[in-house]
């Protein structure tokens, strides 16, 4: 783990994603090739981006976490902000569709997008 990333948990997932703000989360193993390729992109994001939480869940030892959310195929990237997942993707993504994704939530207008999931 890079020090820009935190190791969430099933104790602190929902007290690390609740609140306002970007928390991005990679679902992954250690045995995962994409996985593995995909760390340093995950890495990079976090140090260049330091107002964003940038999470990593080991489907290994969180099977309850994964299991939680249906993670069925890794890694997978979930991006939620102010507490709402707006993103959650299998497949790893090279770096310039990763920092594209991270302004794409950024710009996001959280009013209509809560009042969207309301009228859902």
């Amino acid at each position: 783990m890079g020090t820009g990333t935190v190791e969430f948990t099933t104790e602190n997932f929902g007290e690390k994603t609740s609140g306002d703000g970007i928390t991005f989360v990679d679902f992954w193993a250690s045995w995962c090739g994409p996985c593995v390729r995909f760390a340093p992109v995950y890495e990079r994001a976090a140090e260049a981006n330091p107002d964003i939480t940038f999470g990593k869940v080991d489907t290994e030892a969180q099977g309850e976490l994964a299991a939680h959310f249906n993670i069925q195929s890794i890694p997978t990237i979930m991006a939620i902000r102010d507490g709402v997942i707006v993103y959650a993707q299998p497949g790893a993504l090279p770096e310039v569709a990763f920092t594209d994704l991270i302004q794409k939530v950024r710009e996001l207008d959280m009013e209509q997008v809560k009042a969207d999931a309301k009228a859902a």
